[in-house]
């Protein structure tokens, strides 16, 4: 199935081959571009960490405690819910119709 649009002086026909085409070369450049981007990247290198050993190693402490309390909080809040789950499973909220009233 070909379609024909007219622009001005010029016809154009679109088909799913030429769509197809146009896509392959579009895949195609795409590497050029990846690799084009590193380069100008070189050009403007902007120091993000800091180049002093010391202050290399605090950034890094800093991260692996960041992490390290990252996993401990994971560990209180699974503990947490397993005693939820405990206790649900003991029927403990439920309320004692035969519990004695404090007056």
């Amino acid at each position: 199935m070909r379609r024909t649009a007219l622009m001005g002086k010029f016809r154009i026909r679109f088909s799913s081959v030429w769509f197809a085409r146009l896509m392959a070369a579009a895949i195609l450049l795409l590497p050029v571009t990846a690799v084009a981007a590193p380069a100008a990247e070189k050009i403007a290198k902007i120091a993000v960490f800091p180049t002093a050993p010391y202050y290399i190693y605090i950034v890094y402490e800093s991260l692996a405690v960041f992490w390290v309390a990252i996993l401990g909080l994971l560990v209180i809040i699974r503990m947490k819910l397993r005693e939820i789950e405990r206790i649900q499973a003991l029927g403990v909220e439920k309320e004692d119709q035969d519990a004695p009233l404090l007056e």
